[in-house]
C-alpha cells in the first residue's frame, strides 16, 4: 500500500503548500496538495464551489480527495486547512506521518492577506480566521505525529526543521 511519506496540517496561512514544496524537492519526491486536486477535478475554483453549491458539497469532495490521496500518494500531501473537521477524515491520518504546521493570527494575516480568494474568510477575514485557528488547533494537534512552529521563520528554515523531524 502507498503512503504518503508526510502530510501537512494546519490553518490558512501555516504555509502548508510552500513548505511541502521545498519538502518534496529536499526528499526527491512528488507534491500534492488537495486543494488543487478538488479543483481540477470540480474544474473550478473552491470559492465557486462554496459559492454554487455551498460548503457541504465542498467538505464531501475534500474528503473523497483526502482517501484518494492517501491511497495513492507517497510524496509530500498537503490537506486544506478544513480537512481536519470531519471525525472521517482524523480516522483516515491515523497511522500516517502528520506534520502540523503551527501559526498563529499574526503571521497568518501577513501571509494570506485578508481573505483574497478564501471562502471562509471573505466576512470580517480576521475575526473569521481567529475563530478558525481556535476551533481547528486541537484538532491538529489531535492527528499530528509532529508539530513545528512557523511564526516568524521563512519556508525554508521550516522545511529544514521538519525533514530533521522526519529523519528522527
Amino acid at each position: 500500500m502507498t503512503k504518503p511519506l508526510c502530510v501537512l496540517v494546519g490553518a490558512p496561512g501555516a504555509g502548508k503548500t510552500t513548505v511541502g514544496q521545498l519538502l518534496a524537492q529536499q526528499y526527491g519526491v512528488a507534491f500534492r496538495d488537495t486543494d488543487a486536486d478538488i479543483e481540477a477535478a470540480a474544474g473550478k475554483p473552491i470559492s465557486d464551489i462554496f459559492i454554487d453549491e455551498g460548503e457541504p458539497h465542498f467538505r464531501e469532495l475534500e474528503s473523497a480527495a483526502l482517501a484518494a490521496a492517501l491511497a495513492e500518494h507517497d510524496g509530500v500531501l498537503a490537506l486544506g486547512g478544513g480537512a481536519v473537521l470531519a471525525e472521517a477524515n482524523r480516522a483516515l491520518l491515523a497511522g500516517h506521518t502528520v506534520a502540523y504546521l503551527s501559526v498563529e493570527l499574526s503571521d497568518a494575516v501577513q501571509r494570506i492577506g485578508l481573505g483574497a480568494g478564501r471562502p471562509l474568510l471573505a466576512l470580517n477575514p480576521r475575526a473569521t480566521l481567529r475563530f478558525l485557528l481556535d476551533q481547528r488547533r486541537p484538532l491538529y494537534q489531535e492527528v499530528a505525529t509532529v508539530t513545528v512552529v512557523t511564526d516568524g521563520r521563512g519556508p525554508e528554515e521550516i522545511a529544514q526543521e521538519l525533514s530533521e523531524l522526519l529523519k528522527g
